[in-house]
């Protein structure tokens, strides 16, 4: 498995997401999937707070106990556990942490992520008390997620000299999902910032499972109802196709091209399908291995256009 770089961290270039994991996850399956995914060579797991209620992190903590120097674990905090829990405040932003190593079972996280703007925190203030934790030792790296173009460089600028600053951006990016090609792949280029795409499968539109005029498989995430089964009308399904028989002419399946386009996007360090079997982290992580010609990323831009 290639490697990349998140500031000082070495993570796996197709890590695994972890917001299935007490949600459509069991504890014993998550353990199952998460020895599959080392087994694979993915070191990277990312999880969140909020992921399954809290479940994740308790899960995911349990399936790489005796297990943790093989681990390079993420983790976020700002979404509302609940009408208590949320946000960027300095001082709960160190309860936040406090609850996390708590049921990751650790003592230190690689990478803590602020999940989404705070608008109502100067940035400086929740950078801060971030800088803080790093240098208490409980955390390695600091990130963000869902911040735009301007929300990056606003937090650059606030950042004092020598203290911690962002070193990821963790926005959705895939084929079918191409906005952070409106200048936040850029900045990130130009603060050495490492991207990493969430939803890098659409949801799982660009998994190889769904195909138009063909039954949707059954109990998945775009069948489940809620704000992803949208995703099955429209012209999304034309453009599945479309970048499907482009991958089969060249030999490889959707899932190949899905997740090798993402690697060859600048800044992309780590791309974090999530799974609900050992077998599809096996598939996703054999998935990278497709390196695009520049005619061939040119021939998708003409599927899929570019963001403008």
């Amino acid at each position: 498995m290639e490697k990349r770089r998140i500031g000082t961290l070495e993570v796996s270039l197709v890590g695994l997401g972890c917001n299935n994991f007490g949600w459509r996850v069991d504890a014993a399956r998550t353990e199952r999937i998460v020895h599959a995914a080392l087994h694979a060579g993915i070191n990277f797991f990312d999880t969140a707070d909020i992921y399954g209620g809290t479940k994740s992190e308790e899960f995911l903590g349990r399936a790489v106990a005796g297990r943790r120097s093989e681990a390079v674990i993420a983790t976020k905090f700002g979404m509302a556990v609940d009408e208590k829990r949320r946000g960027a405040r300095p001082d709960y932003i160190r309860r936040a942490l406090e609850d996390s190593l708590r049921r990751l079972r650790i003592d230190r996280i690689d990478l803590y992520q602020l999940h989404q703007p705070d608008p109502s925190v100067p940035i400086a203030d929740t950078l801060e008390a971030l800088d803080g934790l790093v240098r208490a030792g409980k955390v390695g790296e600091i990130g963000a997620s869902n911040f735009s173009a301007s929300q990056i460089r606003q937090s650059h600028a606030a950042a004092r000299s020598g203290a911690a600053r962002f070193v990821s951006l963790q926005n959705e990016y895939s084929l079918l999902h191409r906005d952070p090609e409106r200048g936040v792949l850029a900045e990130c280029v130009e603060r050495d910032i490492a991207f990493l795409p969430y939803f890098p499968l659409a949801s799982g539109l660009l998994s190889g499972k769904y195909r138009k005029d063909q039954p949707a498989p059954r109990n998945t995430r775009l069948t489940s109802g809620g704000r992803f089964s949208g995703r099955l009308e429209g012209p999304n399904m034309d453009l599945v196709e479309l970048l499907a028989q482009f991958a089969v002419t060249r030999g490889h399946t959707l899932l190949e091209l899905a997740i090798s386009w993402l690697a060859a996007q600048p800044a992309v360090a780590s791309i974090i399908p999530g799974a609900t079997s050992p077998e599809q982290v096996r598939a996703n992580a054999a998935a990278a291995g497709w390196r695009l010609s520049q005619d061939e990323l040119a021939a998708v831009n003409t599927i899929v256009p570019p963001a403008p």
